[in-house]
């Protein structure tokens, strides 16, 4: 499974929140918008940002961060008041579909590559470039998935470890 629909979050104050933000496609944008999380504190855990699939005058920006609700809760506010910016959203809470893509380079002995890419068909990892003392996975999925392939990978020697961060949509018919 490639994505999953998030379930509704913990009574947990300081949870993890995913906002979307789809603002102008103009230098100096992102920045902006990264002062507003700083100037309340906020540390932005991961960004993915790009141009709009269907209109490159704009862009989608998927930020990932942790803290108080009510904070946030300004954050966004205030991210709706910036002149560049045409929404954002907060979806804690919200169905939503979520996924992740990692890139995990291993140095591995021909006598570990079978046990390594057994653990890999079982996470749906596709082998992107084999070379005579390393391997290159690519993995999707939830956070959590990625998350527990790495837990199993750290008894071998990785050698590079890139993660994308989230990218989420509403579902149904709800704007993202």
């Amino acid at each position: 499974m490639s994505a999953a629909v998030r379930p509704a979050p913990t009574a947990d104050p300081i949870g993890t929140h995913a906002i979307s933000v789809f603002v102008n496609n103009k230098p100096g944008v992102l920045v902006r918008v990264a002062l507003v999380f700083s100037r309340r504190g906020y540390n932005i855990e991961s960004l993915v940002v790009s141009a709009d699939a269907t209109n490159a005058a704009f862009s989608r920006m998927t930020i990932t961060c942790s803290g108080d609700p009510d904070t946030l809760e300004q954050i966004i506010k205030q991210l709706t008041k910036l002149i560049d910016v045409v929404r954002a959203i907060d979806h804690t809470g919200q169905a939503v579909i979520e996924t992740e893509t990692a890139l995990v380079k291993l140095r591995c002995k021909l006598d570990e590559r079978t046990e390594l890419l057994q653990i890999s068909e079982q996470y749906n990892a596709k082998v992107v470039d084999y070379g005579p003392d390393s391997l290159v996975l690519r993995l999707y999925g939830v956070s959590a998935k990625l998350d527990a392939f790495f837990e199993l990978m750290s008894q071998y020697d990785v050698v590079e470890l890139m993660r994308s961060g989230k990218v989420l949509m509403a579902r149904g018919l709800e704007t993202t």
